[in-house]
């Protein structure tokens, strides 16, 4: 019988593949791990290496693909890598056979991958490799273009911990209320009765039975999904939600939004544009409560458990009770912290500053490919527009008297509207990838 979750043997996905940069080392933590991941130039898959050179423990991720050899190349010393982590090229050897008689002395740790439903997913333990290669991926059946399903993805870090988010997410009845205005609406919640239908230690499976048919399931420990059926149209909706431990108080959501209905919208609607105006807003939401949700259990805990800390008395809250008695009977109620040599006593803490609580810059835009296109693309519309602006009222300035009633007041005209545009885009828009305050009170 098992009595103990092994939270590295298990796949996690890291980053939608779309998201990744091929020509730079990308920088990712994963239980306290750091690992790296690139593209070697003549290989279509990204390779994952724990972030650290054999040679002094320098970061991989600081350093570059060489375009000659395609390898990983260490910026500290140049040392460089191929694909399996193997040693191929020492600057500062006398003799070349150091390297070919030493491989398996000099190689980087390379770590189990795969790629799938559009993600990189990556495996933690590398002293399980055939445990790897024969456990499934944890993956939606609904993420299947062969269904008739279309869907989005997104990632953000957030400023709580993984047992927070996952408790956060396998909790319905706060979206009227968290979300209102965005997902849900107050004056519309009513009772969400949650009935348990499965719990093992690798599978909780919850329904609610409501005009919306829902299923809940988490499979530890990361997916936690949402499959809703409208009744008999056929039409189904979910979220694929993928919770990642990344360090104490810290946290990614990487989130899949599968649908199969309204493809025509989907087709046409920017990924940037449902993420500035929806899914960043609901995390920012529920960010502004969890850190301070999260720093108050804490306390508590010190002298009792989240039993005695939380009033759970309806079925709304009945599958974060039984997350939580999963967490504590198979995990002793705490992540495998000390195992990566991390002291996670004390860690949370209230953070009042607003803007590096929401700072949807470094949480989110600078790792998603899309939000970081149209942010440039913005940027570069900006200097365009005052610069039209600055050259049309030059040109006006010196027309002729006779045509600047003709010419001159279309061109004042278009530049003034280009400047409101301009206006816009510096003052509603482009705030939206880097920070927007969120106020409950004012929704």
């Amino acid at each position: 019988m098992q009595t103990e979750f092994n939270f590295f043997q298990h796949w996690y996905p890291v980053t939608p593949i779309e998201d990744l940069y091929p020509k730079k080392p990308t920088p990712v933590t994963i239980l306290g791990i750091r690992l790296v991941i690139w593209k070697p130039k003549s290989s279509d898959t990204y390779q994952v290496f724990l972030d650290q050179c054999p040679h002094r423990l320098a970061p991989l991720s600081e350093g570059r693909v060489d375009e000659k050899t395609g390898n990983l190349m260490c910026s500290y010393h140049g040392w460089q890598f191929d694909f399996q982590g193997t040693c191929t090229h020492m600057p500062q050897a006398e003799n070349p056979e150091i390297v070919s008689k030493n491989k398996d002395n000099f190689c980087v740790v390379s770590l189990p991958i795969r790629q799938a439903n559009d993600l990189l997913w990556v495996w933690l333990d590398t002293n399980s490799r055939e445990l790897a290669e024969n456990t499934p991926l944890p993956l939606s059946p609904n993420i299947d273009a062969g269904k008739g399903f279309v869907w989005s993805s997104m990632v953000r870090d957030l400023e709580y911990d993984w047992q927070t988010l996952v408790e956060n997410v396998a909790d319905p009845s706060h979206v009227p209320f968290a979300h209102h205005g965005v997902q849900g609406n107050r004056d519309k919640a009513i009772p969400v009765p949650i009935r348990i239908s499965q719990s093992t230690p690798n599978l909780i499976e919850a329904t609610i039975e409501r005009y919306l048919k829902s299923t809940i399931t988490f499979e530890p420990p990361c997916r936690l999904e949402y499959a809703i059926q409208f009744g008999n149209s056929g039409k189904q909706l979910g979220l694929v939600t993928y919770c990642i431990p990344i360090s104490p108080g810290k946290s990614r959501i990487v989130a899949q939004f599968p649908r199969n209905f309204a493809k025509t919208l989907h087709r046409f609607t920017p990924r940037w544009w449902s993420h500035i105006t929806e899914r960043n807003l609901v995390l920012d939401g529920d960010m502004v409560l969890l850190q301070q949700q999260e720093y108050l259990l804490q306390q508590r805990q010190a002298f009792g458990s989240w039993k005695t800390a939380y009033k759970m008395p309806t079925g709304a809250d009945r599958l974060v009770i039984e997350f939580r008695q999963w967490f504590d009977k198979y995990s002793q109620g705490k992540l495998p912290w000390h195992e990566v040599g991390i002291n996670a006593l004390g860690y949370a803490k209230i953070n009042e500053d607003r803007k590096q609580v929401l700072n949807r810059y470094e949480q989110h835009t600078q790792h998603c490919s899309s939000c970081r296109g149209a942010l440039k693309n913005i940027q570069i519309w900006q200097l365009f527009l005052l610069a039209y602006f600055a050259v049309t009222v030059a040109i006006v300035a010196v027309l002729p008297d006779t045509f600047r009633i003709k010419v001159g007041i279309p061109l004042v005209i278009s530049a003034l509207l280009g400047l409101g545009i301009y206006a816009i885009l510096k003052l509603w828009l482009e705030p939206k990838f880097y920070f927007i305050d969120y106020n409950h009170a004012e929704k």
